[in-house]
């Protein structure tokens, strides 16, 4: 379906019973609904939501950079929940989509019946090791060249080999399906806007979570490392529970969806 909200219109999913409660799944770079597929199948007994965020819907990419602060992300999934009159979500996100749940949660606790964080770690406990930890400043300097303009040219050139070779060759990724929407005009531009809108004071003040919380993180991702992913616990003020997956990749609900699946079911049906 189309939801139009914050004069956007926005590609969305929808399945499952309704009066089920619902779980919204947020999706990150440089994916798009499609990644959550593997996962889909084991939430089954709940109501289903999964956009195509800012810049990924193509009725909902507007060019200015400041259009893509994290607030104004934050917003629109609140907004989709709105014209679904869902008042409280359990909310799941991986990679940026993460980095929006981590907002939901901590400034939006009254929306989420739970929380679910794939990859991406409290944005606190990211900054402090970014500060103290020199694997982390190592892993993150991709994202100084993700902001450049133009970069978009670079990742398309040679057949779309620097956007294919992010995902490391892995089986389970469609990685077809990401590059043809990238080359859909403006497209990738677009997604790479949200790297160049981060600031470090839209989540520097970020509060701990009270929600259910759960954070999966894999102890092969290139581009997040353990010491972040472990001090997000004293972020997390309500129950909380971390999982390692051993031997996975960045790519976690496509690779490992059958683990992600079960722990996510454990955790929705606990709260």
């Amino acid at each position: 379906m189309r939801i139009s909200a914050r004069q956007l219109t926005f590609d969305v999913d929808v399945t499952g019973p309704e009066g089920s409660p619902v779980v919204l799944l947020l999706h990150g770079f440089p994916q798009s609904r499609h990644s959550w597929r593997l996962v889909q199948p084991y939430l089954s007994g709940f109501r289903v939501v999964v956009p195509d965020q800012r810049g990924y819907s193509p009725d909902a990419r507007p060019a200015d950079v400041e259009d893509y602060r994290i607030a104004q992300l934050t917003a629109d999934a609140l907004a989709i929940l709105d014209a679904l009159e869902v008042p409280a979500a359990h909310v799941v996100g991986h990679d940026w989509g993460a980095a929006v749940a981590w907002q939901l949660g901590a400034r939006h606790a009254e929306r989420l019946l739970t929380l679910t964080t794939v990859s991406v770690p409290h944005p606190r406990a990211f900054l402090t090791a970014l500060e103290s930890d020199s694997e982390q400043r190592a892993k993150s300097l991709y994202m100084r060249d993700f902001a450049q303009p133009g970069y978009d040219g670079t990742l398309l050139a040679d057949d779309a080999a620097g956007l294919r070779a992010l995902f490391g060759g892995l089986p389970q990724v469609d990685v077809a399906h990401v590059v043809a929407a990238a080359r859909e005009p403006g497209a990738l531009a677009a997604w790479l806007r949200w790297y160049a809108a981060q600031r470090r004071e839209d989540i520097a003040d970020t509060p701990a979570v009270t929600v259910p919380t759960l954070y999966v993180w894999s102890d092969q991702d290139l581009a997040l490392g353990r010491a972040a992913a472990e001090g997000t616990a004293a972020w997390v003020c309500g129950a909380y529970r971390f999982e390692v997956l051993a031997g996975v990749s960045h790519w976690v609900p496509e690779q490992a969806a059958d683990r992600l699946g079960p722990l996510l079911v454990d955790h929705l049906g606990a709260s």
